[in-house]
């Protein structure tokens, strides 16, 4: 009897062991809401006002499993799998894929950094992303640049090998490689018919600073065939290459934050002129108290195309944590578009989609967008 005992009290004791050298964390975001917008496109192509339910809009709505396990020395397995869905009807997002936010496995080494492989953010995302409106504060997704052209909130890269460097000295950077996985098309292929799909390859470098109250980051992504890639902008069927590059700064002032951010994106046709789109986007939050924070942001727009596009922006919002995993938030965007191509004049697109209010009608050029939303994390 001792003896059973002795030996259940030592495999025990292993078990305890294992578990505290590796883990695995279950976490989320859900984001949901009523969003308003004084000109939508209609069925006639007119402007008509529209309420909806809207979800994902200060943070994507999602759930994930990250994990690691220590392997000596230093050297951890890690890997995260992250699900994005819609909770107004529970379906998947992402062109419906179960884990189309990340999903991907690597190692970690302590002062070195993790090198990882899967789906995965591309270094714009990553570096540029926490010097804009919409990463830091609540307008969020509606914040994002139209279309998310300069892959600033969802620049998902399939098929990628990432390298992102441990901080030295508040110093971090990193690199990455998006594979077309398709024989005879290592630079990616142009789409011909369902025989032929065609493939994208991706490559991305960042690189940033982050010490005390001061931030600075630069970021460079190249899609080959970005039209057959998963990147939110779905309208690049026709082009070649997309090449956007970044550069943002971010300054700590007692309760108040300060940004700035500009991109250039390039458009190469595979036919045709290249077009050139800059964003340039300026902002600052200020917290009242630990719970009260209010954030304000502007943002310009330029599209040089056929169209000569100009869109100003205007953002304004309010957040209040109940408590640390959940806030409720109120928030306003305005955006006047300017510019016109022949009798056709630019429309107004609120937000990196525009599934979330479609662009205005032909009638007007402006959105005036309203929301109260609440966000809960776990």
């Amino acid at each position: 009897m001792n003896k059973r005992i002795l030996v259940a009290a030592v495999l025990s004791s292993i078990g305890v062991a294992a578990h505290a050298q590796s883990s695995v964390t279950l976490y989320g975001v859900i984001d949901a809401g009523v969003s308003y917008v004084n000109n939508s496109r209609d069925a006639t192509g007119h402007s008509s006002s529209l309420a909806k339910f809207d979800d994902g809009v200060a943070q994507g709505t999602r759930w994930g499993l990250k994990g690691s396990e220590d392997l000596g020395g230093g050297l951890k397995a890690i890997f995260t799998l992250e699900n994005g869905f819609s909770i107004a009807n529970g379906t998947l997002g992402q062109g419906n894929r179960e884990f189309g936010r990340q999903a991907y496995v690597g190692l970690a080494k302590n002062g070195v950094g993790t090198l990882t492989f899967g789906r995965q953010y591309s270094l714009s995302t990553d570096v540029l992303a926490a010097y804009s409106t919409g990463g830091n504060t609540v307008a969020g997704n509606y914040a994002f640049h139209i279309n998310d052209v300069d892959q600033l909130a969802s620049s998902r890269i399939d098929n990628s090998v990432k390298f992102a460097s441990a901080n030295f000295s508040g110093v971090t950077f990193g690199a990455l490689y998006g594979f077309s996985n398709q024989a005879g098309a290592f630079a990616g292929s142009l789409a011909n018919g369902a025989a032929n799909p065609g493939s994208s390859r991706t490559y991305s470098f960042g690189l940033n600073y982050a010490a005390g109250p001061v931030g600075v980051g630069a970021a460079y992504t190249d899609i080959r065939y970005p039209g057959n890639a998963t990147i939110a902008n779905t309208a690049l069927s026709n082009v070649q290459e997309l090449r956007t590059f970044g550069l943002g700064a971010r300054y700590l002032l007692g309760p108040a934050t300060f940004w700035a951010l500009w991109t250039n994106t390039r458009f190469v046709p595979v036919a045709g002129t290249a077009l050139l789109f800059d964003a340039y986007d300026v902002g600052a939050k200020y917290a009242f108290t630990p719970a009260l924070s209010a954030g304000l942001g502007y943002t310009y727009m330029h599209l040089n195309d056929a169209a000569k596009g100009h869109f100003n922006q205007v953002d304004l919002s309010l957040d209040y944590a109940l408590s640390k995993r959940t806030d409720v938030y109120v928030l306003g965007i305005y955006q006047i578009a300017s510019g016109n191509n022949g009798a056709t004049r630019v429309q107004a697109q609120i937000g990196d989609s525009s599934g979330y209010f479609s662009t205005s009608g032909s009638d007007s050029h402006s959105q005036l967008a309203a929301r109260v939303g609440i966000r809960h994390k776990f």
